[in-house]
């Protein structure tokens, strides 16, 4: 690299690294919140906060409260959105970590329902709210500032790092759960659960001193002048409601069906009619996580490489053909079949996650484009991740067979692959630059 890192395009490589950095780290700890939520409501939360049902049905209700959090988003996307338009990407990314972190924290000392009764639901309830709230307006941003900051032949390298993130923090989720769950079910219920939750607080710290000091983004600092003078929701719906539409249903597969084989997976596996340990599904899972966090950003560097919607269509193609293989050993494969089918799924998966940020965000102009992304991926998450635990269960409860839940995921894979054929992308104007250029071929973007 030329000791001056602001390449011929006015884009500045150091920047670009520290945004990178910043979204990972805070993007990791936002996901560790999410996540050990999702783990927490497929385990335990169930019995705890829902007791008068029968297991799966118990753990269908918690999958509900969980879904919760997805359904806000949209609204979180809307507000989170509106201060990022308007006011800079920094100051949303920083109340949106503390709002994730501090709704955490509270989960963690939440009463159960043995203790205060109908009321443990209902805290849990509005705490899940506060959670997708946060993270509503938090992953557009992130993406955003690790996205504009970097040079257009690197963008999705850059745009893995809040990507990387996702895996962080769901392999710190499913680490410390696995470990936890070596002492025993009774552990978990009688209060160790609560371990990760607490374990929230000094991780949310370390966020806020990283994004605090996060420089302003460059694209948002040049087209500030250029920003609406309507509201940024009501621009995005009415100059960007079909690139949206198409967002929303490209993260079908990236969004809904990593619940499905992962939140999902873990109820099914340790139903007793399937009678895997917990501890197993867990070192399975954990074991995925940890491929997809040394593999994203090679993707993502595919993704410059050899052109980013490309490599997002190889993932979701490869994990509709790896679905069936990975319930079925699920059913009765043997450790290591189980073990080899997670990480499979996740690295087909990884192909449809890493991309896809800087897929979502060249598909909008930067006017209004926090609002229009973060809606688009916040109607999406409500849509696909919310429905799709909850509706996988209900399929599999009411038909007895898992292949119900297969076709499902092949419906998403379908709608995903139709959408990330027909989505945009535009190119950013560097720096002080000229005007925007608009492409639909992507091999002419990145010049391939």
């Amino acid at each position: 690299m030329d000791a001056n890192p602001r390449t011929k395009s006015g884009f500045d490589h150091r920047q670009a690294r520290r945004a990178g950095t910043a979204a990972f780290v805070g993007t990791a700890i936002e996901w560790y919140d999410f996540y050990i939520y999702a783990t927490a409501a497929a385990l335990v939360f169930g019995p705890l906060f829902f007791p008068e049902s029968d297991r799966m049905v118990g753990i269908a209700a918690a999958f509900a409260t969980y879904a919760v959090g997805f359904f806000v988003r949209p609204l979180g996307a809307i507000i989170f959105g509106h201060i990022g338009d308007r006011f800079g990407r920094r100051p949303s990314l920083v109340i949106t970590l503390l709002a994730m972190g501090l709704a955490t924290v509270l989960v963690g000392v939440l009463p159960t329902y043995d203790q205060v009764g109908v009321w443990a639901p209902v805290l849990l309830l509005a705490l899940r709210v506060v959670q997708g709230l946060a993270v509503g307006g938090e992953w557009g941003g992130a993406v955003l500032m690790a996205v504009e900051h970097a040079p257009e032949k690197h963008k999705t390298f850059y745009g893995g790092f809040p990507q990387l993130g996702n895996s962080a923090g769901a392999l710190a989720a499913t680490g410390i759960f696995s470990v936890l769950s070596v002492q025993g079910d009774d552990f978990l219920i009688d209060g160790g659960w609560r371990i990760p939750f607490l374990l929230s607080m000094p991780l949310i710290l370390l966020g806020f001193w990283v994004r605090y000091r996060l420089e302003e983004s460059p694209v948002f600092d040049q087209s500030r002048d250029d920003q609406p003078q309507q509201l940024p929701l009501t621009y995005a719906l009415k100059t960007n409601w079909h690139p949206m539409l198409l967002g929303i249903g490209m993260a079908g597969v990236s969004t809904g069906g990593y619940y499905i084989v992962t939140s999902f997976a873990t109820a099914y596996a340790t139903d007793p009619a399937v009678g895997l340990s917990e501890t197993l599904v867990l070192n399975a899972l954990a074991a995925a996580a940890f491929v997809e966090f040394v593999t994203t950003l090679a993707i993502a560097w595919l993704g410059d490489r050899y052109g980013r919607k490309r490599v997002v269509m190889i993932g979701v193609l490869g994990s509709g053909a790896l679905i069936v293989p990975q319930f079925l050993t699920l059913g009765g494969g043997s450790v290591w079949a189980i073990f080899a089918a997670f990480i499979a799924m996740r690295l087909a998966m990884t192909a449809t996650y890493a991309p896809v940020a800087t897929v979502m965000a060249q598909m909008f102009r930067p006017q209004a484009r926090y609002t229009s992304m973060s809606l688009s991926n916040g109607i999406a998450a409500a849509i696909w991740g919310g429905l799709g635990p909850v509706t996988a269960t209900w399929l599999y409860v009411q038909t007895g067979t898992i292949w119900s839940v297969i076709v499902l995921f092949l419906g998403m894979v379908a709608v995903s692959a139709v959408c990330l054929h027909l989505a945009p992308q535009h190119i950013d104007p560097a720096p002080d630059a000229g005007e925007r250029r608009d492409v639909n071929d992507e091999s002419a973007e990145l010049g391939v």
